[in-house]
């Protein structure tokens, strides 16, 4: 059967002068056996203090009614057998409504939630477990490469939650996922921390997912996945299951990615993040002798006049670490550079022809550049295909080209028909194979209507992208 992933729709801070300081949980727990004896095992005291942290969301959205019926009262056959007196009937207004969490990370009303759960949304409500008062929140920004949004309601006196860090988390530890599924209430669920850096699943454009195996459902998304002392680890985003319910299969955007992207929504509305401008590859078994360094990620195209190539960086070069910190993978690169700012200065660790040189760089910005990584193009997520993808897919060996990831809701790519899952294998006349080749077409193709042909379930569609 086909596995299906599931976006479910269903760090304390406080600021002062512009800065922002977070509630952190104590540092270097101790992951212990619980004791034996005459004893109940109970997380109670821990569970409580979390739950509090946690809110239910309900969003709005309003759309006019758009079926195919309304859409020929538009044409001119009805206006032939009606005549020009014929008035079309106003389109009504239908109200979409969807569920989620959040996770305080204020006193005074800062919330963190998935991107998914608020985007496009017209109204934002918050609700608390025991507490009947609906609060109307502000939207302060979203993110969507990382699925996470930060909103705001007017409240004092709400408890944030303490917030863990990532090299705190073990695999094993036991964890519990708080918040609204099916929109039943506040829940818990227990679990164990099942697998760390889960990246590559084709959810968001960044991804380093703690995996879980404590039952998160729709609604779930945007709430808190916690340790045993109450500290936040992460805020569950994914599922992947065939029927839609929890498969034990849980993925959850990790807690130093949470304050990172909340720091800079809250401080600039939006988050920016260093580019390099360069497409990059694994270390492959038949790579081995070539280089000393067993991991990184190798250069397989640098874009012309970008930040890498005039940093000197050239195809074959093996970026091995990024200011002294080791890189492990292509996806290990794209963090740590996300992770910083534009114009940002770092020092990029290479290996070239078996030599080592450390070569500085000033990042450039994602904005108006087009990605050689995983790639944007119309509100989509682009991803090259390789063995996780095409088996995620059920993608054949056959078909070339580019990977559909993501689509952001609402954007010019949803409009236009594409689906996630659907491989681009051409656009006009130029095949494509790679996202190098579907960036230099549309270099070559930047303004009106493109022919985008695309392979979905082994059918050949053609779409206009606009």
């Amino acid at each position: 059967m086909k596995k299906i992933i599931i976006v479910s729709t269903l760090t304390a801070i406080s600021l002062f002068a512009g800065s922002i300081t977070f509630e952190n949980a104590p540092i270097n727990p101790s992951h212990k056996v619980p004791t034996t004896g005459n004893e109940v095992l109970s997380f109670n005291s821990a569970i409580r203090s979390a739950f509090g942290s946690v809110v239910n969301i309900s969003t709005k959205r309003h759309s006019k009614e758009n079926n195919r019926l309304e859409s020929m009262r538009n044409e001119q056959l009805f206006r032939y057998f009606f005549g020009p007196g014929y008035k079309q009937r106003m389109p009504r207004e239908r109200m979409r409504r969807a569920l989620g969490s959040g996770v305080i990370l204020s006193a005074d009303g800062y919330i963190v939630t998935n991107n998914h759960v608020v985007a496009n949304a017209d109204e934002i409500t918050v609700t608390m477990d025991g507490n009947k008062k609906e609060y109307s929140a502000k939207l302060i920004g979203t993110d969507p490469g990382s699925d996470l949004a930060v909103i705001k309601i007017e409240a004092e006196n709400l408890k944030p939650i303490a917030l863990s860090r990532a090299k705190d988390i073990k695999l094993g530890d036991v964890v519990f996922a708080i918040g609204n599924p099916f929109g039943v209430g506040e829940t818990v669920t227990q679990g164990i921390v099942s697998a760390l850096n889960k990246h590559s699943m084709g959810i968001n454009q960044y991804e380093n997912f703690i995996q879980t195996d404590a039952s998160i459902n729709p609604g779930n998304s945007g709430g808190a996945l916690v340790d045993t002392r109450g500290a936040l680890i992460g805020i569950n985003s994914a599922i992947i299951s065939p029927s839609g319910g929890n498969n034990g299969i849980g993925f959850t955007i990790p807690v130093d990615m949470v304050r990172d992207v909340v720091t800079k929504l809250i401080e600039d509305g939006k988050v920016s993040r260093g580019y390099m401008g360069v497409m990059i590859s694994k270390v492959t078994d038949q790579m081995q002798t070539l280089y000393n360094h067993k991991e990184g990620a190798v250069i397989t195209d640098v874009e012309p006049g970008g930040a890498s190539e005039k940093a000197g960086l050239k195809r074959g070069d093996l970026i091995y670490a990024v200011n002294g910190k080791a890189v492990d993978s292509p996806s290990d690169l794209q963090r740590v550079i996300a992770s910083l700012k534009p114009d940002s200065k770092a020092d990029i660790s290479i290996e070239r022809e078996k030599k080592e040189l450390t070569l500085p760089i000033t990042l450039g910005s994602r904005e108006g550049s087009a990605d050689m990584g995983a790639g944007t193009f119309n509100g989509i997520t682009l991803a090259p295909l390789d063995k996780n993808t095409r088996n995620r897919y059920q993608i054949p060996p056959s078909v070339e080209g580019v990977l559909v990831a993501r689509i952001e809701p609402g954007s010019q790519a949803e409009k236009d028909g594409f689906q996630v899952g659907d491989v681009i294998i051409q656009v006009e006349n130029r095949v494509v194979e790679s996202i190098s080749d579907l960036k230099a077409v549309l270099r070559a193709n930047r303004v009106g209507a493109k022919r985008v042909y695309i392979n979905r379930n082994g059918m050949v569609l053609l779409l206009i992208a606009k």
